[in-house]
């Protein structure tokens, strides 16, 4: 791929299979956001506005509304011009690895993209804005980030403004042109979780330290994915860089506020409850995730994935079960805040995590006294019955 490439992704045109899902009602939440685009006065590129209209208005926003069973939208406005930047782009350039970035070129790009953005629009009347860079990872040295909440931090206030003195609302995230649609959307994750408690409600879901270790850039980012694998783009981006991102597990939908609570049906330890669990990406099932609370902020989920819609993406199918601890605020030295337990580890990279019938049926923890027992698969969905052991 050189500088002059402007297409986009070959899955890009499978995505539109995903609507005959049986979903909720119209979404009733729109967040806006403004798309500036942004250029380095020594990269020659040639991607057209109505490129970064349709990645962003359209293959990006329906994913998200299906992610949140059409309770979120988002709307975005895409700058006229190309901004070019005041510097080359060797002053801005960033390591590929998180914990290498030199925070101050992240901030240097915002700043100097910001303000030359700001003498034409009203950036605070947006809840968050994405830098669309004219250049490849290759130039710029990573294929998209956070820069708040994310590389700049997500404790400190007014880390977004202008020299001008707009407030950007929200955050800022940085892509380059060929960035994946998962990559888009695991960004952007990032600013619409937001910040609680002085921590990030959607964090990176694979190991910090370990995407840090040298090595090729993609086995050692696969490396690094050692909670969700490939079940979650919050973890792996894709499953494979040609196709559609796969859906987003049912941890990642709760922080997000998509799963309605109608659908999350909680059974308690010592209890021996049945429960017929739909998949996860079928927003019209009566049970979406299954919550098992062990003490406080330590938790079960039970979610069941099917190849419909995003979730066709996946490496496998059946029922996962996550193991989330909400002490543990980012993916650094091994820990995480939620974790898949893995029905099959053998197979390499949590690719065989799923529980099914006539494979692996049963899960047992001993000293929390909690069982889960697949009973029969009924259509798309499972009944399975969690006990005490």
């Amino acid at each position: 791929m050189n500088t002059r490439y402007s297409g986009l992704p070959i899955f890009l045109i499978l995505i539109g299979f995903a609507g005959w899902l049986l979903l909720p009602p119209p979404c009733a939440a729109a967040e806006k956001g403004i798309v500036i685009l942004v250029e380095f006065p020594d990269v020659e590129h040639s991607v057209a506005r109505s490129t970064v209209e349709t990645r962003f208005g359209q293959q990006l926003n329906s994913y998200i509304r299906e992610m949140s069973y059409q309770r979120v939208s988002l709307e975005f406005d895409v700058t006229r011009k190309w901004y070019t930047l005041p510097r080359p782009v060797s002053h801005y350039r960033i390591s590929s690895r998180n914990l290498e970035v030199d925070r101050s070129k992240v901030k240097g790009l915002i700043e100097d993209a910001l303000d030359l953005a700001g003498r034409d629009a009203d950036l605070s009347a947006y809840s968050f804005a994405v830098l669309l860079l004219g250049a490849r990872m290759q130039d710029y040295g990573m294929i998209g980030l956070c820069g708040y909440p994310g590389m700049l931090g997500w404790t400190s206030e007014g880390v977004l403004r202008t020299r001008g003195g707009q407030v950007v609302r929200g955050g800022v995230a940085i892509f380059c042109f060929s960035a994946h649609l998962g990559t888009l959307f695991h960004d952007i994750a990032h600013i619409l979780g937001g910040v609680q408690g002085g921590k990030r409600m959607v964090p990176c879901l694979y190991d910090h330290d370990l995407q840090a270790k040298p090595g090729p850039m993609r086995e050692t980012a696969v490396d690094a994915m050692i909670h969700m694998g490939f079940w979650d783009p919050m973890s792996c981006h894709y499953y494979q860089r040609m196709s559609p991102p796969p859906g987003i597990s049912s941890w990642t939908k709760l922080r997000l506020g998509w799963i309605p609570a109608s659908k999350i049906q909680v059974v308690r330890p010592g209890e021996r409850r049945e429960v017929v669990l739909g998949p996860l990406e079928d927003g019209s099932t009566d049970t979406l995730v299954v919550k098992i609370p062990i003490a406080q902020g330590r938790y079960y989920l039970v979610e069941n994935r099917q190849p419909i819609g995003f979730d066709r993406f996946l490496p496998g199918a059946g029922v996962l079960i996550l193991y989330a601890d909400d002490s543990i605020a980012e993916c650094r030295q091994g820990k995480g805040p939620v974790k898949l337990m893995n029905a099959d580890p053998a197979v390499p990279h949590l690719e065989g995590a799923a529980f099914d019938i006539g494979k692996k049926d049963l899960f047992q923890d001993g000293p929390n006294r909690i069982g889960i027992r697949l009973l029969e698969k009924v259509g798309r969905s499972y009944r399975l019955q969690v006990f005490t052991p």
